[in-house]
């Protein structure tokens, strides 16, 4: 069983250097890939490009750039594509993406699963997508959300990386409900270890990730206390992904921030 880690792209030199410590410290682990973030409409286009290379050639991993469509034209994604081939990517993920301030025109590409088409028909890449546990916060509906995400698969997506969350039943109806509907691609876990609830809080309001009351609770508890904050952070997602193993989730997807302290403590509990 193979997992996997997530970056961004640094913003300046103290940005790279925090990422190079953490991508140092959670080499030794074995990770399978590291993505790395993309932002629409050019705002970190060449940072991502930057951070795949540099994660390619100085530390020998594979590197599994994100792709975002919106805003873009066809030559546009067409360009990105045939420069990740010639380097030798393999893998990328393909979202939808936010439509960036002051844009109006979504481009060629309506919805994520567009972007799969075109990458399939372009060729030689595996596909992964995103999914959400609890629903997209934009959704219209539950049965909305399932269905963009069922129309994502048979676009020709490989696997699906879900959003974080903290409710693992949220998990497991999703992938029971994919089955259903003759879904057969990997489910994989989008883990965010908890080590400020104050961040994790502002993220989770944007992105629709629920934060159950007792978790709410004990951490507003500890709030003088962040050492202590963070190993409950530890425990708490240590014992959800140990659970979610054991009911057959296929691997793990941990969203590091650029940190690897609170991924390597969660890793080596799970004895990964």
């Amino acid at each position: 069983m193979a997992h996997s880690v997530e970056f961004f792209p640094p913003k300046n030199a103290a940005g790279e250097e925090r990422l190079r410590e953490a991508i140092t410290a959670l080499l030794p682990l074995g990770p399978e890939y590291a993505s790395v973030t993309f932002g629409a409409g050019g705002s970190t286009r060449e940072r991502t490009f930057a951070t795949v290379t540099m994660i390619r050639q100085d530390y020998d991993l594979e590197a599994v750039p994100h792709l975002s469509c919106i805003g873009s034209t066809e030559a546009g994604i067409r360009e990105i594509l045939e420069d990740y081939q010639k380097q030798g990517i393999r893998r990328i993920v393909a979202l939808r993406g936010d439509l960036p301030e002051g844009m109006e025109n979504p481009g060629h590409f309506q919805h994520a699963a567009d972007l799969v088409a075109f990458i399939r028909h372009f060729g030689g890449f595996d596909v992964y997508v995103a999914g959400y546990p609890e629903i997209h916060p934009r959704a219209t509906s539950a049965r909305d959300d399932v269905a963009h995400l069922v129309a994502k698969v048979q676009a020709g997506a490989d696997a699906i990386i879900t959003q974080y969350f903290f409710n693992p039943d949220a998990y497991l109806q999703l992938r029971d409900e994919l089955q259903r509907q003759g879904v057969e691609v990997p489910v994989v876990v989008g883990v965010m270890p908890i080590t400020n609830f104050e961040q994790i809080s502002r993220f989770s309001a944007m992105c629709g990730a629920d934060i159950p009351q007792y978790v709410r609770r004990r951490m507003e508890a500890y709030a003088d206390d962040l050492q202590s904050q963070y190993q409950l952070g530890i425990d708490l997602l240590s014992r959800q992904c140990q659970l979610l193993l054991r009911e057959g989730a296929p691997s793990l997807h941990f969203y590091t921030l650029n940190q690897a302290e609170a991924t390597a403590a969660i890793w080596r509990n799970l004895g990964l």
